[in-house]
């Protein structure tokens, strides 16, 4: 558990930079603001190093034979896969609420209500379709191990990034 709280450190950091930077229509010292393209190859940047920190916390705490190992990593880049178009849908989500945060309707409000709460369904939905693709190549524990370690991290990582996105005004 002790090298899960240090890896994961390394991942909060990396999260906390994405979500200071999803929120910052920054300024450089010429004082302009950063464009779309520059922000999204920022963050993307960003979120890959934080999908390597996740491997390496996954990898230092599942103790993983080269035989089970050799099978659980290519499921696991799969679901990382689908995973991570949902938070490609998430940070447009998130987007959109930066973008409407200043002048946000009543309409606006409910719509981005209604996706945050599809897109929480829809990674409930996703973990549920890749626990028995998971113990096809795990034990019983490993896998509930795996799911554990996963939510942990995306727990930390969704308390990380609401701290940093102000309520609605």
């Amino acid at each position: 558990m002790k090298k899960l709280v240090i890896a994961f450190l390394l991942g909060t950091s990396l999260c906390f930079i994405q979500a200071a930077a999803a929120q910052q229509p920054a300024t450089e010292g010429s004082g302009a603001k950063v464009s779309d393209q520059e922000l999204d190859k920022d963050v993307e940047l960003m979120r890959s190093d934080l999908r390597s920190a996740r491997k390496q916390i996954i990898a230092a705490n599942m103790n993983l034979t080269d035989t089970q190992a050799e099978k659980f990593w290519p499921v696991y880049d799969a679901y990382t896969q689908e995973i991570t178009k949902l938070g490609d849908a998430r940070y447009a989500l998130v987007k959109d609420y930066a973008k409407n945060y200043d002048a946000m309707t009543d309409a606006q409000a409910d719509d981005l209500l209604k996706r945050n709460a599809a897109l929480d369904q829809q990674v409930a939905t996703l973990r549920q379709q890749w626990i028995p693709k998971f113990r096809k190549v795990l034990t019983g524990k490993q896998t509930a191990l795996f799911f554990q370690l996963d939510r942990r991290i995306n727990l930390l990582i969704d308390l990380q990034m609401a701290s940093e996105i102000p309520l609605v005004k």
